[in-house]
């Protein structure tokens, strides 16, 4: 039986691949997603989710559009990295799969409380304000959440907004700290790892001799974002961050981590947004994530090969 998930999305190129990843893949079953404003505004992110879904040949998948900004804070986006669209690289066909009409809390909020308890998990790639306003508007869906398997924050490797924020946390830290504080069997897919999963000239190459639709958006996307990436980190490829929180739910065995207690900062100037892991246990504060550290690099790219090798 696949697994049910529901991704919460701000696509995005390496979300976009992350949709893609979990579409064909046989071990998940996709209930529907999710938009959120983020890498760009949520006009884009809605725009970009549908564009992602048609270009899988899956315009069954339901899309959902959330929240267009942070809890408290102005929103901040980042089409110095993605794009002015989000997913530049490639020239896409405008979406002509509908939008759906209810909210993406409210989708949120419904799906939890109508199904068997802790039967779906939660995917989220952005900022996780539409489950931060699920979990004030209706609580009692905490415990009927499988788990949530999150990308967000960084420990030893730091942030890549600010010094100590990563971008989904810093956007709305204030999500963040409702989301890890719930309740929920959390797993976070931080920077420490996505930071060993790069590009390599060979895969992007790899990607284009499928001679597919997929394959070619894919490796424009990946030539887009990492040129950005490859300048500031001074590194051969990019990361893809989105795609390791598919491959942790299809494969768990790919990733180490430890159960920590990790708290999010909402209140520095300098911090904000900071993800405060308690990596080495030195305070008597209860675990409350599942704080990845490291991934097979080589078979995470190998099953993205495969997978993406399905499409016709």
């Amino acid at each position: 039986m696949p697994q049910k998930i529901i991704i919460d999305t701000d696509p995005g190129q390496d979300d976009g691949v992350a949709i893609l990843l979990a579409l064909a893949s046989p071990e998940v079953e996709v209930l529907g997603i999710t938009t959120v404003a983020g890498n760009v505004p949520l006009a884009l992110t809605s725009n970009n989710a549908r564009k992602v879904c048609e270009l899988a040949g899956r315009p069954d998948i339901k899309v959902f559009a959330g929240c267009d900004r942070p809890l408290k804070k102005p929103l901040v986006t980042a089409e110095n990295v993605h794009g002015k669209t989000g997913l530049d690289g490639i020239e896409l066909p405008e979406p002509t799969m509908p939008l759906q009409e209810q909210h993406s809390v409210d989708f949120l909020i419904e799906t939890f409380r109508n199904a068997p308890e802790k039967t779906i998990t939660l995917c989220t790639l952005g900022p996780m304000t539409n489950v931060a306003q699920a979990l004030i508007k209706a609580p009692d869906i905490a415990s009927r959440i499988k788990n949530i398997v999150l990308m967000g924050g960084g420990f030893f490797e730091g942030g890549n907004i600010t010094p100590s924020a990563e971008f989904n946390m810093y956007v709305d830290p204030d999500a963040a700290k409702i989301v890890f504080g719930a309740g929920i069997d959390l797993t976070a897919i931080p920077l420490d790892v996505t930071h060993t999963a790069l590009t390599s000239p060979e895969w992007v190459a790899g990607l284009r001799a499928f001679n597919n639709k997929v394959g070619e958006a894919v490796a424009a996307w990946t030539d887009f974002f990492e040129r950005y990436d490859m300048e500031k980190y001074g590194s051969e490829g990019a990361p893809l961050h989105d795609p390791c929180v598919i491959g942790y739910v299809v494969k768990p065995e790919l990733f180490t981590g430890r159960h920590i207690n990790v708290e999010i900062e909402t209140q520095s100037e300098l911090t904000e947004g900071a993800t405060v892991a308690d990596w080495w246990k030195v305070t008597n504060r209860p675990a409350n994530a599942y704080f990845m550290n490291t991934i097979d690099r080589d078979a995470f790219f190998d099953l993205l090969t495969e997978r993406l090798s399905t499409y016709s």
